[in-house]
């Protein structure tokens, strides 16, 4: 895999993907260290009610950050609130529509096969430890994980779910990576001015190649390497984490991950399924 170190920052750090009302896709392999994952917003006001799209060859799922929306699927209408999220087959014809605003956060990726359309509510996977649940309490790594689209749903190759750390606590923690498997970002949200973090990817463990600051709305990609963050002192980070499989259906696996050497796994939460 390739090294941060070799890598342009341009084609791992994308500041400020919530700027554009719509359908706005920030992240492709094509403009990016991804080899699969590709990653967007959809962004609906009153002036901008509804977009539609077809997404061909890529499995998708969304994330709904705020507001409410319907999605269409080939027809089929579903509602959506705050932090449910929805897995797309390919090959689908998708039209999302709000009658207020929303805010969705899209991931998607290339797949051969066809999986099915599902559904996932947040106030369901609130009601399961193993989806929804709290690691880390009393390390400084303190945060709260929410498997949105993982074990639950059948797909090819996407993982994905959101994190909020306590305030000025780690997450990723102890630092850990999964590259031969598993391509990674984050995505940055609900995270109002002045709130801010750091977020490092790096496979040198004496000097990280990349650290940087992040804020709402910025992504930073993992093509390789160890990738914790911490929040300041009085906010918290929070952010999407996203996951694509190398090999479709081989690799989607949960919690296989390489430590950092030094770090043990003593009262971080770092269990199967349970790393960010």
């Amino acid at each position: 895999m390739t090294s941060p170190s070799r890598v342009a920052v341009e084609k791992m750090v994308f500041r400020k993907t919530n700027a554009h009302v719509g359908r706005f896709i920030s992240v492709t392999p094509e403009n990016s260290t991804n080899r699969h994952l590709a990653y967007g917003r959809i962004l609906l006001n009153p002036s901008t009610p509804s977009v539609s799209f077809s997404n061909g060859d890529r499995e998708t799922g969304f994330i709904v950050l705020s507001g409410e929306a319907v999605v269409k699927v080939n027809g089929q209408g579903i509602d959506l609130g705050q932090y449910d999220s929805i897995y797309i087959p390919r090959d689908s014809s998708i039209e999302v529509t709000s009658h207020q605003s929303v805010d969705i956060a899209e991931f998607s990726a290339d797949v051969i096969n066809r999986y099915p359309l599902q559904v996932v509510r947040i106030a369901e996977i609130s009601r399961d430890p193993t989806q929804v649940f709290t690691a880390g309490i009393g390390t400084g790594a303190s945060r709260h994980l929410h498997m949105c689209i993982a074990k639950n749903v059948e797909a090819g190759r996407l993982v994905a779910g959101f994190t909020w750390s306590d305030p000025g606590n780690w997450t990723s923690w102890p630092p850990h990576e999964h590259a031969a498997m598993l391509e990674e970002m984050y995505v940055y949200f609900d995270m109002p001015a002045p709130a801010f973090g750091i977020q490092l990817v790096y496979s040198n463990t004496e000097y990280p190649e990349l650290v940087t600051v992040v804020r709402d709305g910025d992504a930073v990609l993992m093509p390789s390497g160890y990738h914790p963050n911490v929040s300041v002192p009085g906010h918290r980070i929070c952010f999407l984490w996203a996951m694509a499989a190398h090999r479709e259906g081989v690799d989607r696996q949960f919690g296989v991950v390489n430590v950092q050497a030094g770090f043990n796994q003593g009262g971080s939460g770092l269990e199967a399924g349970r790393k960010k």
